[in-house]
């Protein structure tokens, strides 16, 4: 009888442990703010460059702030969607996936000020291609399937010059970021590229570009890239996170360090109607329907 008791109350002891230590997680788990981004580049970069502004952020909204890696565009549109995260940077197309498939649920809320006339550059290590119609016939590589710079916008202005990629390119490749496109034009695994301009401005700063890698063709200027956030995101929250991105400063340490890692001269709001453009061009292209 005494060895019972002492088994009831063991049992019980440890009922209530289960319960409390699943209490403290699920509070735990609310303090924690969780952002991703596209994988644009490599995830170490990504990941050097997520740092100092988790540490600021969290400074700002007085929760720790983590960086959720994913491994494409596609992970990063179902992180936000089904809130595994609360807050993504993507570009304008990955926004525009992130809202229909959310039916609305996401919002974007700050972009660089770069961003509100981003573009894309075409590359090419072969001396006979000077414009887009000189594609037809050869090997061309986009960045990833979801990339506004890598393949949205890219596509869009071959297509308003006539050049179909699946019916005219000898082969269409995805190389998954825009430093993969670079290595892949350079090494002559493909004859050109397209890509975001920031990435190749960087590789050029670096020099990491192939000096017979060149650019020739230019985009106009579109709305890109921009931080998303999911509407469950306390308003409090939310200004407080924009009025922190609108203070960053190149006359503070950190400021300055976010800034040049972000390429970035400062950011302001944006909106979904900046996007509206990026959506309809998404339809031309039979991209989403």
């Amino acid at each position: 009888m005494y060895f019972k008791k002492i088994l009831l109350s063991l049992t019980f002891l440890l009922i209530f442990l289960s319960i409390t230590g699943c209490s403290d997680t699920s509070n735990n788990s609310k303090d924690i703010f969780r952002i991703t981004a596209i994988p644009d580049e490599s995830p170490t970069e990504l990941a050097r460059k997520a740092e100092p502004l988790m540490k600021y952020l969290s400074q700002i909204i007085g929760r720790e702030v983590v960086y959720y890696p994913v491994t494409d565009y596609s992970a990063a549109v179902e992180a936000l969607v089904n809130k595994k995260v609360e807050m993504a940077w993507f570009g304008g197309f990955t926004y525009v996936q992130a809202k229909i498939r959310s039916n609305g649920e996401v919002i974007p809320i700050i972009q660089r000020i770069e961003d509100q006339g981003f573009k894309s550059v075409f590359i090419t290590s072969d001396p006979s291609i000077q414009s887009l119609s000189d594609l037809k016939g050869k090997k061309v590589s986009f960045g990833s399937v979801s990339s506004t710079s890598g393949h949205l916008w890219p596509r869009s202005f071959l297509l308003k010059e006539g050049v179909n990629p699946e019916k005219d390119f000898k082969r269409v490749a995805f190389s998954g970021a825009h430093d993969a496109t670079i290595i892949s034009v350079g090494s002559g695994k493909v004859q050109a590229g397209a890509l975001n301009i920031k990435v190749w401005e960087k590789f050029i700063e670096k020099e990491m570009v192939p000096e017979r890698v060149r650019v020739f063709y230019t985009t106009p200027g579109y709305y890109n890239y921009n931080w998303t956030i999911h509407k469950d995101v306390p308003k409090k929250t939310r200004d407080k996170i924009i009025d922190g991105f609108i203070q960053l400063s190149d006359q503070t340490d950190i400021g300055k360090e976010i800034l040049s890692l972000q390429r970035a001269s400062g950011f302001i709001t944006t909106n979904d109607d900046n996007y509206i453009g990026l959506e309809k061009a998404a339809k031309s292209a039979d991209l989403i329907k």
